[in-house]
C-alpha cells in the first residue's frame, strides 16, 4: 500500500531523500525549521458523505501549510499520518495521497514520509516543516499601538459552507461556498510577504476571526478593534446564502473559522493582498467590535473550557 501511495511522485529540491527510508532527509538552509502539527478526525472535522477522500488530503495539507505562513515561513515537507479501517478501499486511499500531494505541489512541497495503522474511523496527522528563509519568524505576542490590522484572505466562507451542507442546501449560487469548507484556501505566499513587509505579529483564521485575534492580544498585552465597515465584502459575499438559511453573515464573518486567512499587524504600509480590518490599541488584552465586545459566537473550541482539570 505504501508503495502505490508513493510511487511515482516527484520532490522539490529541498528534499534529499524521501519516503522508503526509516526517515526522510530535508535540506533547511536557513539553519532553522519551522515546524506544526494538526489532525483531522473523521466525523469531527470532515465527514466522507459530504467530502471526496482527495478533498480530505487537501484540507489537511492547507490547514497544516497555514500555520507555517502564518510564522512568515513557506512550507517545504510534510509528514503524513493515516490511520484507518481495514476495510477501507485502497483507491480511497490513494486518492487521499493524491489530494495530499496536489495541495502540496501548490507550494513547492513535498509529503517525504509518514505512517499507516489500522483506526476504527480515519484520521489524518499532518506534521508541516517550513523554512524562514532568513527571516525572523513573526510572533503572536508583537503587535504594538498604533500598528494596522490586516487580512489576507476571505473570511467567513467556511462557516456558511458548513451550514449550508449541514441545512442540505445545495443551490446551484452556493456551490462555491460549499466547496470552501471541504478544501479552505490560505492565501499562500503572503506569509512570507508580510514578514518582509515588517509584520509585528501574524496568526491565521482557523477557530474563527475574533477567537484567534484573541489569542493575539493576549500575547501581545494589546486591544485589537475590528471595524466591520472594512468588512462589508464580506458580508456582501455571504448575506445571499445567510439569508437563504436565516443565519447572520457576521456569525460567519466573526466566529467562523476554517478559512485559514492571515491576520497580521503591521506598522506601515501594506503589502499587496493585504486590506485593512482594523487597529491595535493600548491594553488591556482583547477585541472589540465597532468599539464594543462582540456578544456573539467568537470562534471554535474543541472542549469545554469550563471543565474541571483531572
Amino acid at each position: 500500500m505504501i508503495d502505490r501511495l508513493v510511487a511515482g511522485r516527484r520532490q522539490p529540491d529541498t528534499t534529499q531523500l524521501g519516503p522508503g527510508d526509516d526517515a526522510a532527509v530535508v535540506r533547511c538552509a536557513d539553519g532553522r525549521v519551522a515546524i506544526s502539527t494538526d489532525m483531522l478526525v473523521e466525523g469531527r472535522h470532515f465527514r466522507l458523505d459530504w467530502s471526496t477522500p482527495q478533498q480530505v488530503g487537501r484540507k489537511a495539507i492547507a490547514q497544516n501549510a497555514a500555520d507555517i505562513e502564518a510564522m512568515g515561513a513557506r512550507p517545504t515537507a510534510f509528514v503524513v499520518g493515516f490511520g484507518a479501517p481495514a476495510h477501507t478501499f485502497a483507491a480511497d486511499a490513494a486518492a487521499l495521497a493524491d489530494g495530499m500531494w496536489a495541495e502540496a505541489e501548490r507550494l513547492g512541497a513535498g509529503v517525504v514520509g509518514g505512517d499507516l495503522v489500522q483506526a476504527d474511523r480515519w484520521v489524518v496527522s499532518v506534521t508541516v516543516l517550513g523554512d524562514l528563509a532568513g527571516r525572523a519568524a513573526v510572533l503572536r505576542s508583537g503587535a504594538r499601538p498604533g500598528a494596522t490590522l490586516a487580512v489576507a484572505g476571505a473570511l467567513g466562507r467556511s462557516a456558511a459552507g458548513l451550514r449550508l451542507w449541514a441545512d442540505g442546501l445545495d443551490a446551484t449560487e452556493f456551490a462555491e461556498l460549499r466547496r470552501r469548507h471541504l478544501v479552505p484556501e490560505p492565501p499562500y505566499g503572503q506569509g512570507a510577504a508580510a514578514a518582509d513587509a515588517g509584520a509585528q505579529a501574524m496568526t491565521d483564521v482557523s477557530d474563527g476571526l475574533i477567537a484567534d485575534l484573541g489569542h493575539l492580544a493576549a500575547a501581545s498585552q494589546t486591544t485589537l478593534e475590528v471595524s466591520t465597515a472594512a468588512l462589508a465584502a464580506d458580508y456582501r459575499a455571504l448575506a445571499p446564502a445567510a439569508a437563504a438559511v436565516g443565519a447572520d453573515a457576521w456569525s460567519w464573518i466573526l466566529g467562523g473559522g476554517e478559512d485559514h486567512a492571515l491576520v497580521a499587524a503591521f506598522p506601515g504600509e501594506l503589502p499587496p493582498g493585504w486590506r485593512a480590518i482594523g487597529q491595535v490599541l493600548p491594553g488591556p488584552a482583547g477585541v472589540l467590535v465597532d468599539g464594543a465586545v462582540w456578544d456573539g459566537e467568537t470562534g471554535w473550541q474543541s472542549f469545554d473550557s469550563s471543565a474541571p482539570l483531572r
